[in-house]
């Protein structure tokens, strides 16, 4: 973003509301909406402005919002808790944005911080500037044109998105503060959410706003198609609670015979929600094949703080006792993805989470109509292996078999671990449910006549049983469900 001082140089910039502190969460978030509003409007309009009549006179700037905190006690919260406290006294602070969007994770986020510490919040005008391209991005009538379309360079006048300023190091834990000394209060950034935003809307050609809490990932259409006919059965029967289903190009419908428009082309990762009110519904997303594509896609999920996704696609099993269309539970993850490196080091752990797995288990049980003992007819729980060659049979197998057989995996994918890594590393409940579509050392390799009886017979059945967890996990309470296994030694106060 621009280097320029404020202080020192004549922006254009709007007036804003002096920081307020605040008791009453709905208060403070009105006011992070009023100032985002104001802001994000200015900058239109002075670029709308500048598109029509050529460079400003002066510079433009407009800031996020923030919302800050000061405590001076060592007092613990509730023990039991991972979110809603800080871990000691400081001055905690995070930038916001889209606030509308995200109104009712905040002011619960607030209030819990305003109970648990007894102290009020300050909201006001932060000292981050918006970049021009995120504020104009929830306007239709305005598109930041390519690099010298103008006839000024656009840097030299508005801010712009500067990579440098996302600060993932604060959900790596890498000890970030902010230049005024501040701690983060929360896990992202405003202008890593905006960043975030603008890009799940360009993979998935779906808007934020339709994205629901509880996130399902596949690696194949045919789970897409299967997910589309339960959202019709369930359109049908408005008890069901759900009341939309949104596909690419935010085609929605809400009844269940209504044609569903196919945009002319479809985006890399296609996806579907089926929507209940306050975001409780279940969104699916057709991420392809491999560890980038996961990743990627988990990346920018994360900043609407889901809570929690699964991962629901097919699997290589590796041993001789499995058949095709078995399940596979993961209770561990061997991780030779490599995309993850840099983020979270290959020594860390990727723990199970009780209530992810009891969930997907009690699911299992439920659809197959198998418990207990029976169950292992159908269902194995182990290791999962992510590599990150799709071809690594066509090598000398000695070593990757190797190390699949001293790790003592069960299956191997391309996703699964990346998945549950990044789920790992941004706090947000993961698990992962695969079939057996394959058994290629034991001969019995996915071609075209098996895999479409396989797919014929099993998809229905699996996505089944990963939206009946979702199902399930919908009922625990969030303080359950977002346990303290995923929080660090210095937790920022927001989930």
């Amino acid at each position: 973003m621009n280097a320029q001082n404020p202080d020192t140089i004549p922006f254009d910039m709007p007036v804003l509301a002096a920081p307020q502190a605040f008791d009453d969460a709905a208060a403070a978030v009105a006011r992070l909406i009023e100032i985002h509003d104001a802001s994000t409007a200015f900058l239109c309009d002075r670029f709308a402005h500048a598109l029509r009549h050529g460079r400003p006179d002066r510079p433009v700037r407009a800031f996020y919002p923030e919302v800050r905190l000061s405590t001076s006690s060592f007092a613990q919260a509730d023990s039991r808790l991972s979110f809603g406290h800080v871990a000691a006294p400081g001055t905690y602070s995070t930038t916001v944005t889209r606030p509308r969007l995200f109104a009712a994770y905040l002011e619960q986020q607030i209030a819990l911080l305003i109970r648990n510490h007894g102290v009020r919040v300050v909201v006001g005008p932060s000292r981050t500037p918006i970049p021009v391209h995120f504020a104009v991005a929830g306007d239709a009538r305005l598109a930041v044109p390519q690099e010298g379309a103008l006839d000024f360079p656009l840097r030299d006048v508005f801010d712009v998105p500067d990579l440098a300023t996302m600060n993932d190091d604060i959900v790596n834990g890498d000890g970030f503060h902010y230049p005024d000394g501040s701690i983060p209060l929360a896990p992202f950034t405003a202008q890593r959410v905006d960043y975030s935003l603008a890009r799940l809307a360009h993979y998935t050609a779906t808007d934020p706003d339709h994205f629901q809490n509880h996130v399902l990932f596949t690696n194949y259409q045919f789970y897409v198609e299967e997910f589309e006919a339960y959202a019709r059965q369930q359109l049908a029967h408005p008890e069901s609670g759900y009341t939309a289903f949104v596909g690419p190009g935010n085609a929605v419908i809400t009844e269940a015979e209504a044609h569903l428009p196919v945009p002319g082309k479809m985006p890399q990762m296609p996806t579907y929600h089926l929507k209940r009110a306050d975001a409780q519904g279940i969104t699916l997303v057709n991420i392809g094949v491999g560890p980038s594509n996961a990743k990627t896609a988990t990346d920018h999920i994360a900043v609407l703080r889901p809570h929690a996704w699964l991962m629901v696609g097919h699997c290589a099993g590796l041993r001789n006792s499995q058949r095709l269309g078995d399940f596979v539970l993961a209770h561990a993850y061997l991780r030779e993805d490599h995309v993850l490196d840099d983020d979270l080091p290959i020594w860390v752990p990727i723990p199970a989470l009780a209530e992810i797995q009891i969930a997907l288990e009690e699911a299992v049980e439920e659809v197959t109509g198998l418990d207990g003992y029976e169950l292992k007819r159908i269902m194995r729980t182990g290791t999962v292996a992510t590599i990150d060659n799709r071809n690594w049979e066509l090598r000398d197998q000695s070593g990757p078999v190797a190390r699949l057989s001293q790790s003592r995996a069960v299956a191997l994918d391309m996703e699964s671990a990346t998945i549950a890594a990044n789920g790992f590393r941004f706090r947000v409940p993961y698990g992962t449910l695969l079939c057996v579509s394959d058994k290629p050392l034991h001969g019995e390799l996915k071609l075209p006549g098996m895999a479409s009886d396989f797919y014929r017979t099993q998809v229905a059945r699996h996505l089944m049983i990963g939206i009946r967890a979702m199902e399930r996990l919908r009922e625990e309470p969030l303080e359950r469900i977002h346990s303290r296994k995923l929080r660090s030694f210095m937790e920022t106060a927001f989930l």
